[in-house]
């Protein structure tokens, strides 16, 4: 039986149920071989020589294929039709050639199928062929250019840049894209501006909404109106003359579906549709795939094989009726150069199974099969037909005209099906439906309003947006953006807030630097560039050795200028960079970065040891001011806590002063003196606001621990108390205890509240949920005061035995004796033989004299 490898083990059972018994289908399991991370593994001085390791996890599958190539001598190589499996088919041919196990005689083929039905396999393994050697070198040519940028820039970035963790040849121009967009947002004022919106009736009493759009026979511009004064005179001016319509005119107008998804356009829609990130939606695609359910989802091609299309226009006609199909299919041209070696666009294998039919049960791949099973009916539909209606309304002496449009839609069309979404909230005023107007007919004022608006900064990248702009660039390929996008936020450069990414200080650090030290290796053109040459690479029109030769030799000496950099000179470079963005101009016209806190210090960003950053003062340790890193914002100076800690007032004629510490913020009691070097302090809660906190509050936190009593069966001491993890129930002997029991309370303000019955139960329901753990032992006998050194002596029951117990010292009782017949004698000499000896010192003898010389 010959052998079929393919990825995962998902796919091969779907192929093997195609294929039968007649071949044996094995799982490769991803990429059996890889660089390992270690200098050498990509040699420049030895014509680009790549060393290759056999991943550990990789042996067992590895030995399970060769092991079956002793039974039947062909090999046929399955892997995914793209670079990633092309490179995955000749790892495999490689990694066996070298193990013995493929011969001189050793049949191989290389299939591809674009999806898993018994239609595509059956027809592929009719049309094998060998392994696409162009291809492998452009994934070659792209893994030795990773390789070199993440493994020498890197360690440059360690050394020179604290807290950094690497870079990467695309990451790091993908992580540009955020923060300029970052700094735009903070460099955006807002400018403001007004309009002015009438509501107005029809003779007939219906009301609809209009706009101003000239005043004082002039077009009224956005910011024409730029004040309110400037608005209500606008408003005078209509309120004050009659109106009536001037034209209605109605356009016919259509609407054309959205193209088929690629891999990009899934990644944006799955984003804006259900807020999926890229590599949940690659997940769940590559399962949807390995299922059979829809074509391969890395493509950058949106046509259709002609059969899918036919399939496609018979699903229509079957669920919406003949006039829902064009008289003409629809036609899609691939876009990108060299699309992924032109793969189909993603759509389902059987048009006619809707994601209910398929009884998906994961949530996330049932949602990805409905919209590609939407989007592909879609593309094949009838447009829809509109039409648009415009109806201008002025004053007879035309020192105002308003506008109201509208539309109406005649005929669905793909409409009834699918509609692609929109990026950051775009709303589109012709969507409302107007009532019957004639010509000359009155307009009825009902309302009129000034509405106030501000400029709005450019929206910050979501996933979808930012995948949409890569694409734009020409940056990444389809097979890369879910990775990338993964990557930066996994190495804490990005973050995601509410579905947007937001650029952290590191992340800032590291672009800063690179666009001072490396500026060409984050540029949009060259990385744009250099992945064009790797499409003529796989298209066979380029030598990868000739790409890397190019790479390498401008690159390498970019990395040997940084080797005499110092970190200091690498910081005060990025304060100059970034100086716009820090120290902004003062209004006064003073010296943005004099420290406001001593006047003496400048301020400077500075890197913590965690590779986040501050601004601080030169006048350290001396002066301890601090703020974020970032423009100043007055708001937050003001309630900001300053070095010197935040006075709340006193209490007892004790200063009462809040600081931030290393831990977080806290309270402290007086300040540090020769007499009192460690004053009272208390953590404050999370859950509170350090900057809005007040002095009664504070007061109570430094009244902590709160002593409850002696608890009623034992009379050990309850207290109440805030920790680590939130507030809690302790009783011990004293708070510094390590034994005793610990119970959570529910709300910080129960620490202040709580009563000894009610902390007696949680206490007792804290013991008993641990089976009696960490409840006080109780001594099996007591016998008394220890003779000699005074302290209770006991008889305890332990893990490996009964014991004798005395302060901190516990003597195991031999075997055979039995613990209730301990005499007080016994025990002593037990503990006698168990507690450490005391260490006595002796003084070394003074060092003999020796006796001088007898002069001659």
């Amino acid at each position: 039986m010959p052998v079929v490898v393919v990825e995962s083990p998902a796919k091969a059972k779907t192929i093997n149920k195609y294929l039968g018994d007649d071949y044996t289908v094995l799982a490769s399991y991803g990429h059996v071989r890889d660089l390992p991370p270690k200098d050498g593994s990509v040699d420049p001085d030895n014509e680009f020589e790549m060393l290759w390791e056999v991943a550990s996890d990789s042996k067992k599958h590895m030995k399970a294929i060769a092991d079956a190539l002793k039974d039947d001598n062909a090999l046929i190589l399955a892997t995914d039709p793209d670079r990633e499996g092309e490179a995955i088919s000749w790892h495999l041919q490689e990694a066996l050639t070298k193990r013995k196990s493929i011969k001189k005689d050793t049949d191989v083929k290389r299939v591809t199928f674009n999806a898993i039905t018994k239609t595509a396999v059956t027809e592929a393994m009719q049309n094998a062929r060998q392994v696409d050697m162009p291809l492998v070198e452009a994934y070659l040519a792209r893994r030795a250019l990773d390789y070199l940028v993440g493994f020498n820039l890197s360690p440059v970035l360690w050394r020179k840049l604290p807290g950094a963790k690497s870079a990467g040849r695309v990451q790091s121009v993908c992580l540009r894209l955020i923060t300029e967009r970052e700094m735009e947002i903070e460099a955006f004022r807002a400018r403001e501006y007004w309009s002015v919106k009438a509501v107005l009736a029809s003779p007939r009493g219906q009301e609809y909404e209009a706009r101003l759009v000239n005043l004082a026979g002039k077009k009224l511009e956005k910011y024409d109106l730029e004040n309110q004064t400037q608005a209500e005179m606008a408003q005078q001016a209509i309120t004050s003359r009659d109106l009536k319509i001037q034209s209605v005119e109605a356009k016919p107008a259509s609407r054309n579906p959205s193209a088929p998804f690629m891999t990009s356009t899934l990644q944006q829609e799955a984003s804006r549709k259900f807020g999926m990130g890229a590599r949940q939606c690659m997940s769940s695609a590559q399962r949807l795939y390995e299922a059979g359910y829809i074509t391969y989802m890395r493509t950058d091609g949106i046509d259709m094989a002609p059969e899918a299309v036919q399939n496609a226009r018979d699903a229509i006609k079957d669920r919406y009726g003949a006039e829902y199909v064009p008289a003409q299919p629809r036609m899609y041209k691939n876009k990108a150069k060299n699309a992924q070696e032109a793969h189909e666009c993603i759509r389902p294998t059987d048009m006619a199974r809707d994601a209910a039919s398929l009884k998906i049960t994961d949530d996330d791949q049932r949602k990805l099969y409905d919209l590609i099973w939407k989007r592909t009916l879609a593309c094949q539909m009838e447009g829809a037909r509109l039409e648009r209606t415009t109806v201008e309304i002025g004053s007879d002496d035309g020192q105002v005209v308003l506008r109201s449009t509208g539309q109406v839609v005649l005929f669905d069309g793909f409409l009834r099906v699918y509609e692609e979404g929109r990026d950051d909230d775009v709303v589109d005023d012709d969507d409302k439906r107007l009532p019957q107007l004639s010509e000359g007919e009155s307009a009825d004022k009902r309302k009129v309003t000034p509405e106030q608006h501000f400029t709005q900064p450019p929206p910050r990248y979501t996933e979808a947006t930012l995948v949409k702009r890569m694409e734009e660039l020409g940056i990444g390929r389809p097979s890369t953006y879910a990775s990338i996008v993964t990557t930066i936020q996994d190495r804490e450069y990005v973050r995601k807030d509410r579905n947007r990414l937001i650029p952290e200080d590191k992340g800032r650090l590291v672009i800063a630097f690179l666009e001072n030290y490396f500026r060409k290796y984050v540029g949009y053109n060259f990385t744009a560039g250099l992945e064009e040459e790797l499409d003529d690479v796989s298209a066979g029109d380029r030598n990868y050795k000739d790409v890397l030769g190019r790479f390498w030799q401008d690159f390498s000496a970019a990395i040997a200028e940084t080797s005499e950099l110092r970190i200091t000179d690498v910081l005060e470079k990025i304060n100059e960079v970034l100086e716009p963005h820090l120290f902004p101009p003062l209004e006064d016209g003073g010296d943005p970065r004099l420290c406001p806190n001593c006047g003496l210090g400048r301020l400077s960003m500075r890197t913590a040891r965690s590779g986040g950053a501050f601004i601080g003062c030169s006048n350290y340790p001396e002066c301890r001011y601090t703020r974020p890193f970032g423009p100043p914002d007055p708001e937050a100076e003001a309630s900001a806590i300053p070095p010197e800690g935040k006075l709340l007032g006193e209490d007892h004629g004790d200063e009462i002063r809040i600081f931030k510490g290393r831990f977080g913020p806290y309270v402290q009691r007086g300040a540090i003196t020769e007499e009192n070097k460690k004053p009272p302090r208390q953590s404050i809660p999370k859950d509170w606001t350090p900057e809005e906190l007040e002095l009664d509050r504070a007061v109570m936190l430094l009244s902590l621990p709160r002593e409850l009593g002696p608890h009623p069966e034992d009379g050990i001491m309850v207290w109440a108390n805030i920790g680590r993890y939130g507030p809690y129930l302790k009783h011990a002997e004293s708070t510094s205890d390590r034994g005793g029991t610990n119970a959570n309370l529910e709300s910080i303000d129960e620490v202040w509240t709580v009563g000894m019955n009610r902390a007696v139960q949680l206490l007792a329901e804290k013991v008993a949920s641990r089976g009696g753990r960490g409840a006080a032992a109780k001594p099996l006998h007591e016998l008394g005061e220890h003779p000699d050194e005074g302290g209770p002596v006991n008889v305890m029951k332990g893990k490996y035995g009964p014991y004798v117990k005395w302060g901190k010292v516990n003597a195991t009782i031999p075997k055979g004796t039995e613990p209730e017949n301990v005499t007080m004698d016994m025990a002593v000499q037990l503990i006698s033989e168990k507690a450490p000896k005391k260490k006595t010192t002796r003084k070394k003898a003074a060092p003999k004299r020796k006796a001088a010389k007898k002069s001659a």
